[in-house]
């Protein structure tokens, strides 16, 4: 857990004097004995766009993240206009990455949103030099293409009748059978959207009909392997902390695993016919949002490299959002669609 940190009074001061004047063209903000620090100053001489790399590169440091504050010659309402920049490089520790991500909200409350005009985030020098900036620039003049159109995909997947073999239903917007969810596993549920709980595991009671709770132990991205079951369903709730692009965030991932044929057809039928509704309420009743739904066969792929591409993919890179399960090693005939018997001219699962 990271605290979130404050500004000390010689900082506050600093950021009075800058935004009122001309004194200073660049603040190096760090983080040390637990409070926003000044790290160094550099008055201005030049246009802003004259001195920029030979003032703010040479701040930057190979394995130490911090804020780069640059003011430019254009001011706004509100005074001089500055831009905010985000330095995280790639061999930095990684809970210095963590730290940093999580005060960058509190700097800038600290400092003023209204006076910074651009807020820039860097692994590499770069995407911090003045070229960098200048395509920065350019990436937000320029539209963002199908992304109504990305959008409409993205609900169409949501809201697509789910096509896996699952007893008939009444109409076709029910996405499947909705089995109450037993208040334990609500409970659950409960705490961690409060994020008292960072992990919750569901299992599906066929005899009662329920949905239970299984496990709300604390768990790490390195743990979650271990708690995927090889030979039976399940259904998993994980509070993924991580940073993406200097944000410290905490989002909320849904596993459903499925350990492939070695589970039988009606256990398939009842989790797969059972997820859509579950998410559903968890989405909309308990007001929890999942920021990435996964379908995994095993745990075995699950690690944190894997998680942060789920959650964040690359720009026009369409992943399924429930892949169906692998088959059984070896050779296989056509796809097959396997029904449960019908006895006595009722539908059984």
């Amino acid at each position: 857990l990271f605290c979130f940190l404050s500004a000390g009074n010689d900082v506050k001061d600093i950021f009075a004097s800058a935004k009122g004047g001309d004194q200073y063209r660049v603040l190096k903000i760090v983080i040390k004995d637990e409070q926003l620090t000044l790290g160094a100053s550099r008055k201005a001489s030049k246009k802003w766009d004259q001195e920029y790399d030979s003032l703010v590169l040479p701040l930057l440091e190979d394995d130490m993240p911090c804020y780069i504050l640059y003011r430019l010659d254009s001011s706004n309402n509100q005074g001089h206009e500055w831009i905010f920049l985000a330095w995280s490089p790639d061999h930095s520790p990684v809970r210095h990455k963590m730290l940093y991500a999580a005060t960058r909200a509190t700097l800038k409350k600290e400092f003023g949103g209204g006076h910074i005009k651009d807020e820039i985030f860097g692994t590499v020098k770069d995407d911090l030099n003045l070229s960098g900036y200048r395509k920065y620039l350019t990436s937000q003049a320029a539209p963002l293409p199908l992304t109504a159109a990305e959008e409409e995909l993205r609900q169409i997947k949501l809201n697509e009748v789910q096509t896996d073999i699952s007893v008939d239903t009444k109409q076709q917007t029910l996405q499947g059978v909705a089995f109450p969810v037993h208040k334990d596993a609500v409970a659950a549920l409960e705490r961690l959207r409060d994020k008292k709980v960072n992990y919750v595991q569901l299992r599906v009671d066929a005899e009662q009909e329920l949905i239970r709770l299984c496990s709300t132990e604390p768990t790490e991205v390195k743990d979650l392997p271990l708690r995927i079951p090889k030979d039976s369903a399940r259904y998993h709730f994980f509070l993924y902390k991580h940073s993406h692009e200097g944000d410290y965030l905490e989002s909320t991932v849904f596993i459903y695993s499925m350990p492939g044929y070695s589970c039988s057809i009606r256990e398939r039928m009842l989790y797969s016919s059972c997820k859509n509704p579950l998410v559903d309420m968890v989405e909309n009743k308990l007001q929890i949002e999942i920021a990435k739904k996964l379908e995994i066969d095993n745990g075995d792929e699950i690690n944190s490299d894997f998680l942060y591409e789920e959650v964040h993919p690359k720009q026009h890179a369409h992943k399924q959002a429930f892949a169906k399960p692998k088959g059984p090693a070896g050779k296989r005939g056509g796809r097959r669609i396997t029904r449960p018997p019908w006895n006595n001219g009722e539908n059984h699962i």
